[in-house]
């Protein structure tokens, strides 16, 4: 029963990804968030068959049927993704059906911000509010303590204000900042600095590996090209630091 209740959240998860997407590609373009899908390059509406989560992207060999034209791999990747979160919520916090709900809520943001922000580097305010606002509510009902989690949030903020502030950007995005303030509601001190150690880690590794991949594939042609000036978005990296503390709880590691 167990295992079937993980499948339905799992295929739940790949439909919560697939509108993610549509939320994704559409949101702040001037395009609707509502109306039938369409290829990117020609136009087509999409029939059912060719909008099933994952499924559809490899039986069309990732191209349009119309114009062949490449699909991004984005669409399968956060589809799986949303999938993979659901499941996982589910089978750790399943017990507790309000905090399972949360749960959701709260990787479907994330995984939104994540997306959206690799994708056009720069975080939506509007999904910043409803991350607070879960933030403000696992404060209420879940933990950790009110104070902790404000003092938290504030320090957080000012170390990433001024990162942003006396860079003029260059280092990191004031959206950065506004996020932070809202991983440390969620997390409080203890699970927050983790949070932000395995962020500023992550964010080294992939980053450097980012830019020995690029210099190694020179002759490939249309590749982007990364240097160690090339911006990558830092929020992806604190979303998975917020996920690793939250699911793993590595601050029992750290402090014991």
């Amino acid at each position: 029963m167990f295992t079937s209740t993980i499948l339905f959240t799992f295929i739940f998860g790949l439909i919560v990804g697939s509108f993610l997407n549509v939320l994704i590609l559409r949101y702040h373009t001037g395009r609707p968030i509502s109306g039938r899908s369409g290829c990117m390059s020609c136009g087509k509406k999409l029939s059912w068959y060719e909008l099933l989560p994952v499924v559809s992207f490899f039986l069309q060999h990732g191209r349009c049927r119309g114009c062949k034209s490449k699909i991004s791999w984005q669409y399968p990747i956060v589809e799986v993704l949303t999938g993979v979160m659901f499941a996982l919520i589910t089978w750790y916090f399943g017990a507790t059906p309000g905090l399972m709900i949360f749960y959701w809520l709260l990787a479907t943001v994330s995984i939104f911000i994540f997306a959206y922000d690799w994708r056009h580097q720069i975080i939506p305010d509007s999904a910043t509010i409803i991350l607070l606002f879960l933030a403000i509510l696992r404060v209420l009902f879940f933990g950790p303590g009110v104070l902790d989690s404000v003092i938290t949030g504030i320090g957080f903020f000012l170390v990433f204000w001024s990162l942003w502030y006396f860079s003029g950007g260059r280092w990191l995005g004031f959206g950065d900042a506004k996020l932070v303030f809202v991983l440390g509601l969620l997390l409080g001190w203890q699970q927050g600095i983790v949070a932000l150690c395995l962020a500023f880690w992550l964010g080294a590794i992939v980053g450097l590996g980012m830019i020995a991949i690029s210099r190694a594939g020179k002759l490939i042609k249309n590749t982007r090209r990364y240097t160690i000036k090339s911006e990558i978005p830092f929020a992806p990296f604190l979303l998975i630091g917020l996920w690793l503390s939250i699911i793993l709880q590595i601050n029992e590691i750290f402090f014991f």
